[in-house]
């Protein structure tokens, strides 16, 4: 039996983490410019470069849990390494295709295939002690936050000199880079289950002490990640509504990358501190702490405030993700943690899809200030879901 060290292996989890997250920020943000030199004009540009980034998460929330079945049968460092391996093809490839159409099935398959991220968090999770995993986890969220900061500045410097084909490549040698860490310096002592002794998925979730507790979590994964993309698609028109005329595109990368760095700095600490007093508790906590800013985020009077709140608010949402991790890890058991966590992520990616189209939708009725008081609503309602499911265990420490 091999000697695992936890740690080791979060450095490289980590570091694939940070791989993983720039390539997808190195892709999103200029998409509608390469859907442009892929022949479309006028308002298909908006639809199709939509359509070419919501199809992948949408394939992925649909296959998510055929591949947490697969990494508790057969460990999770193989779908890491099959993750990063099919995602080299399909983002790299991007690079050749001759139009729209191609453009749209790899990102198709890139969704199906994708799952890196996941799979190391559940890798990590089923290696951490219990008692640290809120911390572990926390660092390891940083990995993914950090290479989306990285991504888009990198990804411009490369587009602009060598053009928007070579970004993709970028991309492509990237996720090569994070199989080949996995393949060589991530360690896992898994045996394959046998189909005879394989737990069904209906015994793994039939197995937790708080079932409901369990579905409240996912939900919480959607509401984190639907409050955050809801803001997206207005953000930058919100700095213009504030009176930001000169370098807007610049003052509003800040702006969102202000709460990234933030979180980045928070997510560790505040992952121990949840290890702590208890991950429930804080992520209450959390969830009251980011309603409050969302509804500062409304009543902003210039871009500048507007940007200390976002900052204010990544602070507190270094405590959301890895706190619904931390909690998942600890009620599950390890033959069926990777399921868990698969299921988790499919709640997380059709947060990403619902949430743009919602905060679109609400700004074109109601206004902009409107999506701001309609996300601290949703994360309210989150917020006393999780009271209800937790006012007995408040009281406690560990669930």
């Amino acid at each position: 039996m091999q000697e695992i060290s936890w740690k080791e292996n979060l450095r490289v989890a980590w570091f694939g983490s940070f791989l993983t997250g720039a390539s997808i920020s190195l892709v999103v943000p200029f998409m509608p410019i390469f859907v442009e030199q892929l022949g479309i004009e006028g308002d298909q540009v908006a639809f199709y470069a939509g359509l070419a980034i919501s199809v992948s998460a949408v394939s992925a929330a649909l296959v998510s849990p055929i591949w947490g079945i697969l990494a508790d049968k057969y460990g999770r460092k193989p779908m890491m390494i099959r993750a990063g391996l099919a995602m080299t093809i399909t983002m790299g490839g991007l690079a050749l295709v001759p139009n729209i159409y191609w453009l749209l099935f790899l990102r198709l398959l890139n969704g199906v295939f994708t799952g890196f991220v996941p799979n190391a968090t559940a890798l990590i999770a089923s290696q951490v002690p219990k008692d640290k995993s809120g911390a572990a986890l926390g660092i390891l969220s940083t990995g993914v936050v950090a290479g989306t900061l990285t991504g888009p500045f990198v990804g411009g410097f490369i587009a602009e000199i060598f053009g928007i084909r070579n970004v993709f490549l970028l991309v492509g040698a990237f996720l090569f880079l994070a199989a080949i860490l996995t393949i060589f310096f991530i360690k896992e002592d898994f045996q394959p289950v046998a189909k005879e002794k394989a737990i069904p998925t209906k015994e793994v979730f039939s197995s937790f002490k708080y079932p409901r507790l369990l579905v409240n979590l996912f939900l919480t994964s959607f509401v984190i990640q639907f409050s955050a993309q809801s803001i997206g698609p207005i953000l930058a028109l919100y700095v213009r509504d504030l009176g930001q005329t000169e370098n807007l595109l610049f003052v509003s990368g800040l702006i969102v990358s202000s709460m990234g760095f933030s979180s980045m700095m928070s997510a560790g600490i505040l992952g121990k501190l949840g290890d702590k007093v208890g991950n429930h508790r804080l992520l209450v906590a959390a969830q009251i702490y980011s309603v409050i800013i969302y509804l500062l985020c409304a009543h902003a009077t210039s871009p500048l405030q507007l940007g200390l709140y976002r900052f204010l608010f990544g602070l507190g949402t270094g405590a959301l993700i890895p706190g619904v991790n931390a909690l998942l890890s600890k009620m599950t058991p390890k033959s069926g943690i990777s399921r868990i966590f698969a299921f988790n992520q499919v709640f997380f990616y059709l947060g990403g899809v619902i949430g743009p189209m919602a905060g679109s939708a609400v700004a074109g009725y109601l206004g902009y200030h409107a999506v701001f008081y309609a996300t601290a609503a949703c994360v309210a309602f989150s917020c006393l879901c999780n009271l209800v499911q937790f006012r007995s265990l408040l009281k406690v420490k560990e669930i």
